[in-house]
This record gives structure tokens, sequence and C-alpha cells, in this order.
């Protein structure tokens, strides 16, 4: 598959400026990329994308910040791997629903991180300290990373470990990382055990309060009310076909035992 760098960028859009405690104030009904510009235009000169984040930790800016941390993970992430290609350019646009007239919001923020001397592991613990406790919107967040590296149709050992060590410093605990890695690495055996973060040694019933519980976090509701932006959040669809797959699959088992 050829590659392509993204978009050229363009500067002539208004922005807002901070208040005095560095906070931005945004219009209601304004896109999530124009948010995104005023949050980069608001940077002093010479600081680095790694400085946002430490200035969006309240909504609505939780949502601002959870979309630069998946580009600019996802620029990190492809930095060992060459130019982004056509495939997750594909893949930005179906979590984030990005239009022609935003692609320039988007390919500011890629560019960005790619250039930004900071590495991804401070990027990574600036977006843990983001999001403090919320562990589930970084679940969110590691499975828009797992989307684009798989777009590709490859997944590589390189984009393993990276994602392996987002997760260690999200400290979200070796099971939810393998959970995602096996719903979404073709080459992982989709257990569905895994899936549901239980071992086939659960009693059932305990295996049935796991499975609603990810229904509920699955929830669109659930996920906007927790930061994640409306355009990111058909993420929630593919979760819920595997959830709903993997308890059928063991209540299956279960009734034939």
């Amino acid at each position: 598959m050829g590659r392509r760098p993204w978009p050229p960028l363009s500067t002539n859009r208004p922005h807002k400026l901070p208040d005095s405690a560095g906070r931005l104030s945004y219009t209601p009904g304004m896109s999530i990329w124009s948010r995104i510009s005023d949050a980069l235009s608001a940077l002093a000169s010479g600081e680095g994308l790694s400085e946002v984040f430490d200035r969006l930790r309240a909504p609505p800016e939780r949502t601002v910040g959870f979309t630069i941390a998946v580009i600019a993970l996802s620029a990190k992430m492809a930095k060992a791997d060459g130019l982004v290609t056509r495939d997750e350019v594909t893949a930005f646009r179906e979590v984030f629903h990005i239009g022609q007239a935003d692609e320039a919001a988007a390919a500011r923020v890629f560019n960005l991180a790619r250039q930004d001397v900071a590495g991804f592991e401070d990027y990574a613990r600036r977006i843990r300290a983001m999001f403090g406790e919320d562990r589930s919107t970084l679940c969110d967040l590691m499975e828009g990373l797992f989307h684009i590296a798989l777009a590709d149709g490859t997944y590589h050992p390189a984009e393993d470990a990276f994602l392996e060590r987002v997760a260690e410093i999200f400290e979200l605990g070796e099971t939810r990382f393998l959970t995602m890695r096996a719903r979404f690495v073709p080459d992982a055996l989709p257990d569905p055990y895994t899936v549901l973060g239980v071992t086939p040694e659960t009693p059932i019933e305990e295996i049935r309060k796991a499975w609603r519980q990810l229904v509920r976090e699955t929830h669109p509701d659930r996920m906007i009310a927790r930061g994640v932006p409306q355009e990111a959040v058909r993420l929630s669809e593919r979760r819920m076909q595997d959830i709903n797959r993997a308890w059928e699959d063991i209540r299956n088992r279960a009734s034939a035992a």
C-alpha cells in the first residue's frame, strides 16, 4: 500500500485564547476539531504538544484531550514505521469522523507529535495523569490505538511492544491488555474468557456479572459521560459485538456441559 503524509496545514483559522487560569472557553456547537485548534494555538512559543495534556483535565476539555491523545500516541507509534499509510488515514476517519475540512487540524496534531522531542512514554504518563483513576477512558483510548495499529492488516512486533508499554504506564493491568489484544489482533486466539476478563474456572454467575458490567461501560452515553468525544463513540460498536459474542460462547459451553 502506498504511503503519503497528512495534507498540508492551514493556519488561517481564528482561535480563542485561554483565560488567566490557562483554561480555554468553548462556544457551544464548536466542533471537536475547532476546539483542538484552539488548544494548540494556546501553546506558548517553544512549548511541545505534551504540554497540552496538563491543561485538559476537566469537561469539556477532556474530550479534546482524548482526541489529541489518540492522534499523538498514534504518531509516536508510526514514527518507526515511516509515513502514515492510507489505511491509517482511513482508520483515523473511522474513529473520529474526520471530514475534509477538518483534516488540517488532525494533521497538525499528528505532525506536532512526530516532531516533538518528548518520547511516547512522557506522553503516556501525562495522559495517564490527565484522566486520573478513570481506567475506562484509558481503555477506550487504547482501543482507538489498536484500531489504528491494525488498519494496514498487520500487527508489527514494534507496535505490540509500544502498546504493551503504554498500557503498563496507564496501569491497566496485564488482563485488560490481553483482553484488548485478543479482540483486535488476528493472530491472537479470541478466547471468550479473555475477552470478558475472566477465566474458565470463574463461576458462570460471576461471568454473567462481568459481561453485564462490560455492557454497561460500553453504552455510548457512558462513554460520552467519561470524556470520549461523540466522534469516537463508534468504537463501542465493535466492542459490544465482541463482548456479546464471548458471553454467548461461554453460555453455550456451560449449557452443553
